[in-house]
């Protein structure tokens, strides 16, 4: 039998492989594409805490965290393509250098 124990664990590992996107990544889109992992890893969590204690908070919880991450990937992709025109790149060490 699955049990919490296991999503858990699934979560965690989810949220790692997020966080060294995040720390590893020189791209901005594989940036956001690193938080998104993040995010639905707390989802997953959340969800799964809910479930098992028989309580909507975590689910509600995780509805609202997709909806929040929604809005942010709509807001950060026109950003970034803001960032692509101005710029002709994404990447984080050439956005970086000061042009005076």
């Amino acid at each position: 039998m699955i049990g919490l124990n296991h999503y858990l664990i699934v979560s965690g590992l989810l949220f790692s492989i997020g966080l060294m996107g995040v720390i590893r990544r020189k791209n901005l889109l594989m940036l956001f594409f690193s938080t998104e992992i993040m995010l639905n890893a707390a989802n997953i969590a959340f969800a799964a805490a809910s479930y098992f204690y028989n309580d909507l908070a975590g689910q509600m919880f995780a509805f609202f965290i997709v909806a929040i991450a929604a809005s942010e990937v709509a807001v950060g992709l026109g950003l970034l393509i803001l960032i692509y025109k101005k710029n002709g790149t994404l990447d984080l060490d050439d956005l970086a250098t000061m042009k005076g």
